[in-house]
């Protein structure tokens, strides 16, 4: 009788803890529909992270931040999970809510668990200057570090407090607060001038955005790749030199797809941010640096790509990896987070999972350890053409499966790019066919 009433007590439990779960992340037949009616629900489940990020910034909340954090997840992970696009081929919004979400929530972790709040580097706590002077915020600070993401002669259409919050919310390389010291910052190409620095970025948005639309034409090409439903980019039809030629096309396609999409919307952000609301063009610094020239797993992962992303894995992985490891655990963890919040953020395509981004992505913690390890056993870094090919293998080729898990969900299969303004598909593409059919009939 005992072992019955526990083992009710124990379905009871599980059952309720399950449909409180599916009350927050339904089951994707269960997803309310993404409208213009919808929207201002969606935005009242951001109020509460707001609220957060405007705490952190005001002395002795740290309680309250905490109290208010299980319901600041809660909100945010509905917002991500219990929305989506229905039209199959906007599901790839999906996957872009949800990576905003995920982003969101490890904001939400941060401000809700860090008990001193967050300042800037001119700042000896949140809200108070160094210094009486502004000469002295910034002396000890290097012209990497300094906070030049707020323009003194930017226009205070929205209250300070508020403008505030937004900034740390988005903050997302943190460049000029505390959570960002450190973080690698590209040198800058683009003349600081304003019209210089806007017509600059201008013409990087148009040849990014050529670019993009390209090679997602071209993506679309290999044949499963345009539904929407997707395609395995290893064409078993074809014999094996050809598909794994067929698939390295498509995996660095789609790498270079990433890049330019990057690329085009932080161009896009930097325009309506300088352009429009005055901002220091210094508050927009280089992305990336030239991807793929590296020649060491540590300095893609540490620099050439973008760290965009980077507080975040350290908040999901890295500092519970440095509490149980130290620095090898931090660098474990936050890859492992890198790998869970890449493929839990395409659960929201309502496709499932594919843990193989996980493990590819978790596996780049270990090769820059083992890249130490290099350097400490021989006393050279990885480096050279050896590395570069080193690199070169684990990105493109151990990297495949991975492409492969986003694509059978249909990554490619998504209109990015929409037809109705790509010049790919309304001109490159039937000029193309219109000469080929000319050297058909000569």
């Amino acid at each position: 009788m005992a072992v019955y009433t526990l083992h009710r007590i124990y379905w009871e439990l599980w059952s309720a803890t399950y449909a409180a779960w599916r009350t927050i992340v339904p089951e994707p037949q269960n997803r309310q529909v993404i409208t213009w009616q919808a929207a201002p629900i969606i935005g009242l489940y951001m109020l509460p992270l707001l609220f957060q990020a405007y705490l952190v910034r005001r002395p002795d909340t740290y309680l309250i931040r905490l109290l208010m954090l299980p319901m600041t997840l809660a909100c945010l992970i509905r917002v991500s999970f219990g929305y989506m696009f229905t039209n199959p081929h906007l599901n790839v919004y999906n996957w872009a809510l949800g990576l905003l979400g995920l982003f969101l929530v490890a904001r939400a972790l941060d401000f809700g668990l860090v008990p001193a709040g967050r300042k800037k580097l001119s700042e000896s706590a949140p809200g108070v200057p160094r210094g009486s002077s502004p000469e002295s915020d910034d002396s000890d600070l290097d012209a990497s570090e300094k906070p030049a993401h707020r323009s003194p002669t930017a226009p205070g259409i929205l209250p300070l407090w508020f403008r505030d919050a937004l900034e740390l919310l988005f903050t997302a390389r943190g460049l000029g607060w505390d959570f960002g010291a450190g973080v690698y910052v590209p040198p800058e190409t683009r003349p600081q001038e304003r019209k210089g620095f806007l017509l600059a970025t201008l013409l990087s948005f148009l040849k990014h955005f050529m670019l993009l639309d390209l090679q997602e034409a071209l993506l679309k090409c290999v044949p499963g790749l345009s539904s929407p439903y997707g395609g395995t980019i290893f064409l078993p039809s074809l014999p094996v030199p050809q598909r794994y030629l067929v698939s390295t096309f498509a995996h660095i396609l789609t790498g270079n797809s990433f890049v330019s999409g990057f690329q085009m919307v932080y161009d896009l952000v930097t325009l309506i941010d300088v352009g429009l609301f005055a901002h220091s063009p210094a508050s927009w610094p280089p992305i990336m640096e030239t991807p793929w020239a590296t020649d060491s797993l540590h300095g893609f992962w540490a620099k050439r790509w973008h760290q965009l992303f980077r507080q975040i894995f350290l908040v999901f992985g890295g500092y519970p990896g440095y509490f149980i490891g130290g620095r090898i655990g931090m660098v474990l963890g936050a890859f492992a987070a890198s790998g869970l919040y890449h493929e839990l953020a395409i659960y929201a395509m309502g496709r499932g999972l594919d843990h193989r981004v996980t493990i590819f992505f978790a596996l780049q913690g270990v090769m820059v350890i083992l890249e130490k390890v290099w350097r400490m056993v021989t006393g050279r870094r990885v480096g050279g053409w050896w590395g570069r090919l080193w690199c070169y293998f684990v990105i493109i080729v151990l990297g495949q499966p991975t492409v492969d898990a986003w694509h059978v969900r249909g990554l490619a299969g998504g209109r990015v790019i929409f037809p109705s303004i790509s010049p790919t598909r309304r001109i490159l593409f039937p000029l193309l066919k219109y000469l080929w059919s000319l050297a058909r009939r000569s």
